[in-house]
């Protein structure tokens, strides 16, 4: 099985945190559809798996009107094996889903809504620079829940001055929608984002990572009371619920990213577009696929399954790091992890045969792997 990832880089405005590329500039929508087309239809020797996901991300991919949409999913279902239930989802922002559109895409093959919400306070989305209300994300919510089951929210911890209590006020609007799947994201400063700028001026006051953890903790125990399963460090799902797109990437599955600054992983190989879009259109109008590859060593893909797998509840398999990257990589783990099983932030699990984060270790999980890593390749 593989997934299909198709980038949509358009978006009303830019929200101060984000470092995702975009354009604000909706001239070029129409011609890029056409090539993500073609790239599409280009690409399609690529793959011979079923293809079991695809995933409209960006960007805003809910600015694409939806006959826009069916043409994209077309053309993937005339040139690709696709999954008899594949999971197909959109990302939206809730000031684009008005009850209209919300019942056409209900029409469509769409099946799963990821909605960026961020936060229910206005003064939190006005910081953010983000597109729309407060207001529009109850009204989107109210109107989804009717026409969706499968649907996820973001929401954004760890912002300026956020007090406790506001930020479970946050979760339980969330809850109260009786959504199955929360992603949430600690407030992170990019270089080059407006965010960052606003910092450095003293415009802003710096994130706070004691009051970020804070809210981590929060998050785990009020989402895992109402049944929800902490699957990734940044990802809650209820039973049948998990994003099976995201997990295939954090179970090494191969992918294919189509448009501009998108990704994708053969298994062996990592390659990624150019993140320009006129570049990117002019290259697709004569034939060049604007991509350049990088081939992954045995020591790259053994520190991407140290990072994935400390961030997921699977954890890392000693078993599979020895088959697949040698002995001396799973001797070399074990010397490193040592320390943080002492200190209860790494255990041992199915009889010593699997290592995950221990629940003070989790929201730490992307520092201690790099901690694990290994520098260079074992000759």
């Amino acid at each position: 099985m593989a997934g299909i990832y198709i980038h949509i880089p358009f978006c009303k405005q830019a929200c101060h945190y984000c470092d995702f590329h975009f354009s604000t500039s909706m001239k070029k929508k129409t011609e890029m559809i056409e090539a993500l087309a073609k790239e599409i239809i280009t690409r399609k020797e690529e793959f011979s798996e079923k293809i079991e996901t695809i995933y409209f991300g960006g960007g805003t991919p809910s600015l694409l009107l939806v006959d826009e949409i069916n043409f994209l999913i077309g053309t993937i279902y005339s040139n690709y094996k696709v999954d008899a239930k594949p999971e197909i989802t959109l990302e939206a922002n809730p000031d684009d889903l008005s009850s209209e559109k919300i019942k056409a895409l209900a029409q469509t093959k769409i099946n799963r809504l990821s909605i960026g919400v961020q936060s229910f306070f206005e003064d939190d989305l006005k910081l953010m620079n983000r597109a729309h209300n407060a207001k529009e994300a109850l009204r989107c919510l109210d109107n989804a829940t009717k026409y969706f089951s499968n649907i996820s929210i973001d929401l954004i911890y760890g912002i300026q001055h956020m007090s406790v209590e506001k930020w479970k006020k946050n979760i339980h609007t969330a809850l109260s929608f009786n959504i199955p799947h929360i992603s949430s994201y600690a407030l992170t400063v990019e270089p080059k984002t407006a965010l960052a700028k606003f910092i450095k001026t003293g415009a802003m006051p710096d994130v706070d990572d004691e009051l970020a953890q804070q809210h981590f903790e929060i998050l785990v125990e009020m989402l895992e009371k109402k049944g929800f399963v902490h699957y990734e460090l940044s990802n809650f799902g209820k039973e049948g619920y998990f994003s099976r797109n995201n997990t295939a990437y954090w179970l090494g599955k191969k992918y294919m990213g189509i448009g501009p600054s998108a990704h994708s992983f053969d298994g062996k190989n990592r390659s990624w577009n150019i993140n320009n879009n006129t570049k990117y259109l002019n290259s697709i109008h004569n034939g060049v696929l604007p991509k350049e590859t990088e081939r992954l060593s045995v020591t790259d893909r053994y520190n991407e399954a140290v990072m994935t797998g400390l961030r997921t509840i699977w954890g890392i398999s000693l078993h599979k790091i020895e088959n697949k990257y040698g002995k001396p990589y799973k001797d070399y783990l074990l010397k490193q992890a040592a320390r943080y099983i002492k200190e209860d932030l790494l255990t041992f699990t199915d009889n010593k045969q699997t290592l995950k984060t221990g629940k003070k270790g989790k929201f730490l999980a992307d520092g201690i792997a790099s901690d694990l890593f290994m520098l260079k390749d074992i000759a």
